[in-house]
């Protein structure tokens, strides 16, 4: 003969093996190093130098997005301030002696010869 099976009719689903919660920890654990990580990386490929211990005393947690994984946008923002900005000149048009040629485009040579003149 065999046994009757219970049937578990909980609403809540059990964890197996609690993977997911430790998964979760060590993400959380992680995360703040991979964002000072993250943000050296985005530095270094704009061509921003970060003062000394600027990446030590950031809060990293700014740096995250919601689903925990650094963020680009965040991290562009926390940047913004270090990126050079294009230096603005003045409108140059019509500056020097030819439109064309520029201040220092070549001129005819004028003949010293008085049959030419």
């Amino acid at each position: 003969m065999s046994d009757p099976q219970t049937v578990s009719r909980s609403p809540e689903p059990v964890p197996a093996d609690g993977v997911d919660a430790v998964r979760a920890e060590v993400q959380r654990e992680y995360s703040a190093r991979l964002a000072r990580a993250e943000i050296r990386v985005h530095a270094a490929q704009a061509g921003v130098s970060l003062p000394d211990g600027f990446v030590d005393y950031l809060d990293a947690s700014k740096l995250l997005g919601a689903d925990g994984n650094p963020s680009a946008e965040a991290m562009d923002r926390a940047l913004a301030s270090f990126k050079p900005s294009p230096p603005s000149f003045p409108q140059l048009e019509g500056v020097g002696h030819s439109r064309s040629g520029g201040p220092f485009s070549q001129r005819r040579p004028v003949s010293l010869d008085v049959r030419n003149r």
